[in-house]
């Protein structure tokens, strides 16, 4: 009996409220809302409640069964999707399987297979979206390639931190289709905001450039919303906000989706998309109970608590409090983000990993950037958060670097001596 409670004892050291994480009886504040999947926190009691009640009905349902209810869910959504994008698919429990998903659609639809991203982009942990990704290391032992696919830069100003670039500093992608396609790309896939290549957010007229570019070509074009959907970026998708300008074909969504973590994944698409036979793509999980109920509840939750008026209203404080920190410390350069998905540049990898475990002993947990191989630090709390809140994430950050710069400043007089 002992043993078969130890899960229970290894987990009951875990207790989640709203931003908080308490672990072993001590509280945390997540600036990084778990994965970046937890827009409402650790814990909602609307959603929970909800579930458990959907848990004592039932927890799986085939796909036969939850086709209305999708479309229940589409009905709410539409609100909130560019014009034409009217159509769902939800078969997905992960972002992976979304992305697939997509990229099916379109090479289906366009009848040719490659995929154009971007170097530092993430769009899954599957063979084929870590392929697409614009991170080799995470491919080297690994061998896949979708046929014709090509990757393009990241634009120089973006990486430089510039605000203001002009179009000429922006990527060729012209010249990357006619010299490197061999007409042949059924989609580019982009992120409206660089996750994990580290908080990268492009300018508009990047967007706008792309969209001019793709739609002379008949490439279709895929918003990765998995991070950026849900009111991270202050309105429910980029692509109705930030990155209007981008007017995406198709639109992948998953983590927040979920609410408090709830796995569940989709894609919305206009209507001549809508061309998937059931057995062309599908999962198991797919649309099952509890990720009907997490996804049809975090919906209005949204529209009831005022959710994206909440993180528009405090954006402000967040970004002014990061560039006084950036002010303040050398060591904090490129402050960067919309909403409440922020990040900032630190001297190398190796100091990235030092903030993290030094805001963890003040009780912050923070994200670094490209599974620890980046410099960025990515600060995006829970959506739920108030001012107060981030004015703890803040206060905290500035224990973390005036610690960090007293090793600093002690260690050099040490060499010195």
């Amino acid at each position: 009996m002992e043993n078969r409670n130890h899960l229970e004892s290894m987990l009951s050291r875990f207790i989640g409220h709203g931003p908080y994480l308490i672990i072993d009886g001590e509280k945390y504040i997540d600036a990084a809302s778990g994965t970046f999947n937890l827009p409402l926190g650790y814990t909602n009691h609307r959603i929970a409640e909800k579930l458990k009640q959907q848990i004592d009905r039932c927890t799986h349902l085939s796909s036969a069964y939850t086709r209305e209810m999708s479309q229940y869910i589409l009905s709410k959504l539409i609100k909130y999707t560019p014009e034409g994008v009217d159509r769902i698919w939800l078969r997905d429990v992960s972002g992976s399987g979304a992305v697939e998903c997509a990229i099916r659609i379109a090479q289906k639809s366009t009848g040719r297979s490659g995929v154009i991203s971007l170097f530092l982009a993430h769009h899954g942990q599957s063979l084929a979206t870590a392929q697409i990704s614009g991170n080799a290391f995470r491919i080297k032992d690994f061998h896949i390639s979708i046929d014709g696919s090509i990757k393009i830069p990241t634009p120089a100003s973006v990486l430089a931190g510039q605000s203001q670039p002009s179009e000429e500093q922006f990527v060729d992608l012209e010249q990357f289709i006619q010299l490197g396609s061999n007409d042949n790309i059924a989609c580019l896939i982009i992120e409206p905001i660089q996750g994990n290549g580290g908080n990268m957010v492009f300018p508009v007229a990047f967007y706008r450039k792309l969209r001019e570019i793709c739609r002379q070509h008949g490439i279709i074009i895929i918003a990765d919303e998995v991070q950026t959907g849900f009111g991270r970026t202050g309105t429910f998708f980029a692509s109705t906000g930030y990155a209007k300008e981008l007017e995406p074909d198709i639109i992948v969504f998953a983590k927040g989706a979920g609410g408090i973590g709830i796995p569940t994944g989709g894609v919305l698409m206009r209507h001549s998309l809508d061309i998937l036979e059931s057995f062309e793509h599908s999962s198991t999980s797919g649309a099952n109970p509890l990720s009907l109920v997490a996804l049809n509840e975090i919906i209005d939750i949204i529209e009831d608590d005022h959710v994206l008026e909440n993180v528009q209203q405090n954006e402000d404080y967040l970004r002014d409090g990061l560039l006084k920190l950036q002010e303040r410390y050398p060591e904090i350069t490129g402050v960067r983000g919309v909403g409440y998905m922020y990040g900032f540049d630190t001297p190398n990898p190796d100091f990235a990993a030092q903030v993290i475990a030094t805001a963890n002993r003040h009780h912050l947990i923070l994200r670094g950037s490209r599974y620890g191989k980046g410099r960025a630090i990515k600060v995006r709390p829970p959506l739920i958060c108030t001012q107060e809140h981030l004015a703890e994430i803040l206060h905290k950050l500035e224990l973390t670097f005036s610690e960090l710069t007293t090793i600093t400043q002690v260690h050099k007089e040490a060499v010195s001596c």
